[in-house]
């Protein structure tokens, strides 16, 4: 049996304001790669509570789409305690952040994201203003089969 690692590190991505998204496939794939593991599980933790990751196909057309959904699950100009207590703005951002969720685990096989082919990690920010966002990324694991 092969001894498990814990591998930590984070990344730090610049987004526009929300909802803004962006490709880290590749980012992530890079610190797995540092790792040195090769099955086990990669934990993507998005800091802060305007913000969210999940997987999409990335191209323009998915990207517009999943731009209008997130605007019509918690619009921005409604009526939210958020903004009453705070007067800040972004009481949809909270709500939008929250719908999606905050991180993702994904599957490490033959030191693979074992992800679909159209398949991507994306980060989105939901504030109403650009952010530079820090995702804590922890994978654990083998070296070996």
């Amino acid at each position: 049996m092969q001894p498990v690692s814990i591998y930590c590190q984070s990344i730090e991505v610049s987004l526009r304001t929300g909802p803004d998204i962006a490709d880290i496939t590749s980012a992530l794939e890079q610190l797995l790669g540092e790792s040195g593991i090769e099955n086990g599980q990669l934990c993507a933790n998005m800091v802060g509570s305007t913000g969210s990751i999940t997987t999409i196909e990335y191209e323009p057309g998915v990207v517009e789409d999943l731009k209008r959904a997130i605007a019509s699950l918690a619009p921005p100009g409604m009526e939210y305690e958020h903004e009453k207590a705070w007067h800040d703005g972004n009481g949809h951002s909270h709500v939008q952040a929250a719908l999606l969720g905050p991180s993702i685990a994904l599957a490490v096989r033959k030191g693979r994201l074992k992800t679909g082919t159209w398949q991507q990690v994306v980060a989105i920010n939901h504030d109403n203003h650009p952010r530079t966002r820090t995702i804590a990324v922890t994978i654990t694991g083998s070296a070996g089969d």
